[in-house]
C-alpha cells in the first residue's frame, strides 16, 4: 500500500500542474483584466481605485498623455487612450504582466509550491490571509452538509432497498425527488419567511455565522450559537443533496441483495441486520464512497454563493465570485490551486477507505 500511495502522490503533481496550466491559458484569452478594471475606474474618476494601488499616488494616476506622445502601450488596453504610457507600464510591472506568459506561469507555480500566494490585487491583504478569513464559513457549510447528507441518505437508501416497491419506498422517493427539484436558494427563502422573522416565526438568526457577542460567550453557549446560525443555511442545502446519495445507495444495495451469497447467508439463519451490514454493506458502499470526495469538494461551491448571499455568510463562494468579477487573478488561482490539491488528496483518501470497507481490494497489485 505504501508504494501505491507514493505512486499516487507522484501522479498528483502533473495532474495539478495540468489543471493550473489549462486554467492559466483560458485566463489569457478571457476579455478584460485587472489593468482594464483600473483603467475603467480611473475613467470613471473613482478615487478609491487609485487608493488601493501600491507605490503610486493619485497625482501619478491623473497624468494624461501629451499630444503626439507615443501611446502604443495604451493601444493594448481598451479605454487607455489619453493616459500616460508610463502609468500603464507601471501597472503592468506591479501586476507582473511585464513578463512573458510562460515566465509568469512558472514563477506562479514556483511560489505556490512554497504556499506563497502573494497579495490580492485589489485588497491590502495577502491571499492566504484572505482565504483563512473566509475558510471557517465554507468549512462549516461543507462539512455539516456532507455529514448530514450521508447520515440521512445511507440509512434511508438501505431501508428503501429492503422495502423496495412498498408504500414507504414510494412516498420517500416522492419527498426526495421534490426536495431535489426545489432550488436550494428558493428553499432558503422559504425557511427565512417561516423561521427567521420573515412573516411568521422568529426562531433563527437571519445573517452571520455567529452572534456579535460570540467572544463573550462560554463554550457551551458558543456551540449552541454556532449551530443556531448554521441551522437554516445547511438545511436549505441538505434538502437538495439527498437524492443522489439516497438513490445510489438504494440501487447498490438492491444489486447486492439479489446475489447468491446473500441468499446463502439468509439460509444459514443469519439475522437480516447481520446480512445487510455484515455482508452486503461493504460491497454495496463502494460506489457510494467513491462519490464522497466530489460531494465534499462540491459542498464548498454548489449553491454556496447564493446561500452565502442570502444568509450574509462571508465565505469562499462569495470570495471566488467577487474575485472573478474584479479580475483578482491572485485570489482566483490560489483558490483553484488549494481546492484542486484538496480534491486530489480526497480521491486518494477514498481509495484508502475502499480497502477499509472491503479488505479484498488490493491497490498494491494494480497500476495507477
Amino acid at each position: 500500500m505504501a508504494a501505491y500511495i507514493v505512486r499516487r502522490f507522484a501522479l498528483m503533481i502533473p495532474t495539478l500542474l495540468g489543471i493550473m496550466l489549462i486554467s492559466f491559458i483560458i485566463i489569457q484569452f478571457a476579455p478584460g483584466g485587472p489593468i482594464e478594471r483600473i483603467i475603467a475606474q480611473l475613467n470613471g474618476t473613482n478615487v478609491d481605485a487609485t487608493s488601493r494601488i501600491g507605490g503610486s499616488n493619485t497625482g501619478d494616476f491623473s497624468r494624461m498623455a501629451q499630444p503626439g506622445q507615443d501611446t502604443g502601450v495604451n493601444s493594448r488596453y481598451r479605454g487607455a487612450r489619453g493616459l500616460d504610457p508610463e502609468l500603464i507600464k507601471s501597472l503592468e510591472k506591479q501586476f507582473g504582466f511585464d513578463k512573458p506568459p510562460v515566465e509568469r506561469f512558472l514563477l506562479m507555480m514556483k511560489n505556490y509550491l512554497t504556499f506563497n500566494f502573494g497579495q490580492s490585487y485589489f485588497r491590502d491583504v495577502s491571499v492566504l490571509q484572505l482565504i483563512k478569513e473566509k475558510l471557517p464559513v465554507s468549512i462549516s457549510i461543507g462539512l455539516w452538509l456532507t455529514l448530514l447528507t450521508y447520515t440521512i441518505s445511507v440509512p434511508l437508501g438501505v431501508r428503501k432497498a429492503v422495502m423496495d416497491g412498498s408504500k414507504f419506498d414510494i412516498w420517500t422517493s416522492t419527498v426526495v425527488i421534490v426536495g431535489y427539484a426545489i432550488p436550494s436558494f428558493l428553499f432558503a427563502i422559504f425557511l427565512i419567511v417561516i423561521f427567521a422573522g420573515g412573516s411568521f416565526l422568529d426562531w433563527f438568526p437571519l445573517r452571520g455565522l455567529v452572534s456579535d457577542n460570540f467572544a463573550q460567550m462560554s463554550w457551551p453557549e458558543k456551540i449552541v450559537d454556532y449551530f443556531w446560525h448554521l441551522a437554516l443555511p445547511v438545511s436549505a442545502m441538505v434538502i437538495s443533496s439527498l437524492a443522489t446519495v439516497t438513490f445510489l445507495t438504494k440501487n447498490c444495495f438492491l444489486d447486492e441483495i439479489r446475489k447468491q451469497y446473500v441468499m446463502t447467508a439468509r439460509a444459514k439463519g443469519l439475522s437480516e441486520r447481520r446480512v445487510l451490514y455484515g455482508h452486503v454493506f461493504r460491497n454495496a458502499m463502494l460506489l457510494v464512497i467513491s462519490g464522497f470526495p466530489a460531494a465534499f469538494i462540491g459542498a464548498f461551491f454548489t449553491n454556496a454563493l447564493l446561500i452565502e448571499t442570502i444568509f450574509s455568510l462571508d465565505g469562499l463562494g462569495r470570495l471566488s465570485f467577487e474575485s472573478v468579477l474584479n479580475r483578482d487573478y491572485a485570489v482566483v488561482f490560489a483558490t483553484l490551486y488549494i481546492f484542486s490539491a484538496m480534491g486530489l488528496l480526497l480521491n486518494l483518501l477514498s481509495d484508502l477507505i475502499y480497502t477499509w470497507v472491503d479488505p479484498r481490494i488490493d491497490f498494491e497489485t494494480r497500476e495507477v
